[in-house]
């Protein structure tokens, strides 16, 4: 689908979910930075998986069991194209994302870590990478310092030579998922590369709405999640520059990550499948494949391109209408963020908020988004987050403005 044809109501059609009524309402779902809905090509497929082929994969020498793994497989080389690795040995399944900052965590971080050395974080950053990392030093203890934001929401990279001196890890969200910010990701990994550094990158909240490039961005290890990007939930990606991988010890023991085991000991498997320990989540990962082409199909250009374009109309829109009795945190071009709209509207709790908007059939995420240490920052308890998608239009906004309207009424 090229840019010029790009309908998200055409679009919306293949969501089964989306068809749904909430309170009376047509459904607004206006909460893919928390999970994306599903196309029915990936719900079918998985459907699929378990009436024609289920059966382990890499082990049975039987039809379905290798019709299963050949599946697998493709869907490992769909991700070596989408984000243009090196060579599919890069492409780690995961059960999440979280999993995936874990494991280089557990794995990189306890081997080649130890007392003394630094972390970098950014004050962006969701719990899934900050805890790891504290966990971490409180074992070894490592330094871990955080990168501070400006009063829009957008890194502080004024004293970013500083803050890297004897840095053996960045750890850097490429989009904030709490306010939207897409960050300069390329130009820290490059910083961080000249000091001696490693990166990873949180590309959870980017590899769903624009392209990834990883030999490009000459990032060290990417995590992201399926189920963000129109896949199923429990599958998720580690990407992880092929020389680091094999110096890395495996993360968790069992089958499929084992060559030979004897009374004695193991030896690990050759990549991917070291770190890809026990039965994988097989219809997972075959949704994954599915989504994966959805996407390509539509094309990552035109999904930025949208989405920028529908950023721009709320902004704009939303400020229009309610001027100061909204705040909308974060950037304030659309260039410079994603569909993320993290509001504090007048003195209204986002809990009751959320509550409100969801009498309307709009489904908000209200809460801290897993972004404690960045509210703080922010001197705020909680926002009520509405992100957009491919399957959202201009229609949704006026929807979610006419509730935080009636809203107003209630809480006068």
């Amino acid at each position: 689908m090229s840019k010029s044809n790009f309908d998200s109501k055409v679009i919306k059609k293949g969501f089964p979910l989306l068809e749904r009524s909430v309170n009376g309402s047509p459904i607004v779902y206006l909460d893919s930075a928390a999970t994306s809905q599903k196309p029915i090509e990936v719900i079918e497929r998985m459907n699929d998986y378990y009436k024609e082929i289920n059966a382990n994969v890499h082990r049975g020498a039987y039809h379905i069991a290798e019709l299963a793994t050949a599946e697998v497989e493709e869907t490992r080389q769909k991700l070596h194209r989408f984000i243009n690795s090196s060579s599919t040995k890069e492409i780690i399944f995961t059960k999440n994302a979280t999993e995936a900052i874990n494991l280089v965590a557990y794995s990189w971080g306890r081997s080649e870590l130890n007392e003394g050395d630094v972390i970098l974080l950014s004050s962006l950053e969701h719990h899934s990478n900050i805890v790891p990392w504290q966990q971490l030093s409180s074992e070894r203890n490592i330094e871990i310092r955080w990168i501070p934001i400006t009063h829009d929401g957008r890194l502080d990279l004024e004293n970013i030579d500083e803050l890297l001196k004897g840095v053996k890890l960045l750890c850097v969200t490429s989009v904030s998922n709490a306010l939207g910010t897409i960050n300069p990701v390329k130009e820290l990994i490059e910083a961080a590369h000249k000091v001696g550094a490693l990166c990873l990158v949180d590309a959870c909240q980017s590899a769903p709405h624009f392209e990834t490039d990883v030999t490009d961005l000459d990032a060290d290890f990417i995590a992201f999640s399926g189920h963000k990007m129109c896949g199923p939930t429990g599958i998720g990606v580690l990407w992880g520059r092929l020389e680091i991988l094999e110096n890395m010890p495996p993360f968790l023991g069992g089958g499929e990550m084992i060559l030979n085991v004897t009374s004695d000991g193991f030896t690990p498997n050759e990549l991917p499948w070291k770190f890809e320990a026990g039965t994988p989540p097989i219809a997972e990962i075959i949704g994954l494949g599915v989504a994966i082409s959805y996407l390509e199909k539509i094309g990552m250009g035109a999904i930025r391109e949208h989405e920028q374009k529908l950023t721009s109309y709320a902004l704009q829109m939303l400020n229009d209408r309610f001027g100061n009795d909204l705040v909308i945190h974060g950037p304030e071009s659309s260039l410079e963020r994603s569909g993320v709209l993290s509001l504090s509207y007048r003195d209204v709790h986002p809990h009751d908020l959320s509550q409100v908007l969801d009498q309307h059939g709009v489904c908000v995420r209200a809460g801290h988004h897993c972004c404690k240490p960045l509210m703080k920052l922010m001197g705020l308890p909680a926002t009520a987050r509405a992100s957009l998608y491919i399957y959202n239009d201009e229609s949704d906004i006026d929807v979610l403005a006419d509730a935080i309207n009636e809203a107003g009424k209630i809480f006068a």
